[in-house]
């Protein structure tokens, strides 16, 4: 498994390329990848890899993905689908399912935020990756889905990593973002 920021990327890019000469394909050439963590830097070191192959899945569906360009739309989506499952492949291998069942509960619940335009991904993004796999999500999870309050998602993130740190994930993350809500 990857351990450096460096190896993140360069296995994430390897390891697509060798599933499907598309990807290969839509891959950037490296001077223009944009090889900068967004929530990983704020998860256990374990998890990294796979909530870094996930999030560049997400921008790849609803935003400018750093290692990827591919040639249409439907590309995309099909490359982040994969990215998605090889994401959560890569958590199972050094999680449990509770962290699986995290990082499935985030996709649904942000697209569900995407096609409604409810603010609220980059707070879900971040208490994800903080608290992964604790079992501490599900309060915060139902203020967002079912108050549309991102509010205690981000506490929870900003109490267990610090303000600092998140708001320069969330920084990150609305900058890759195509229409930040």
């Amino acid at each position: 498994m990857a351990s450096s920021t460096a190896d993140i990327w360069e296995t994430i890019a390897a390891e697509a390329g060798r599933e499907s000469t598309l990807w290969v394909a839509a891959l950037r050439p490296e001077d223009e990848q944009q090889r900068e963590p967004v929530f990983s830097a704020l998860a256990d070191e374990r998890f990294r890899l796979g909530i870094e192959t996930i999030y560049e899945g997400y921008l790849l569906h609803y935003g400018r993905p750093r290692l990827f360009a591919p040639k249409d739309k439907d590309t995309g989506l099909l490359l982040g689908d994969y990215l998605y499952a090889h994401g959560l492949v890569r958590i199972e291998r050094v999680g449990t399912v509770e962290a699986v069942n995290d990082l499935a509960e985030l996709i649904a619940m942000c697209a569900y935020l995407r096609a409604e335009e409810i603010p609220g991904d980059g707070a879900a993004w971040a208490a994800t990756s903080v608290l992964l796999g604790r079992g501490a999500l599900e309060a915060g999870r139902d203020a967002l889905r079912l108050d549309n309050d991102p509010g205690p998602l981000e506490r929870s993130a900003r109490d267990a990593v610090g303000g600092d740190a998140v708001d320069d994930a969330l920084e990150r993350h609305r900058a890759y973002l195509a229409e930040p809500l």
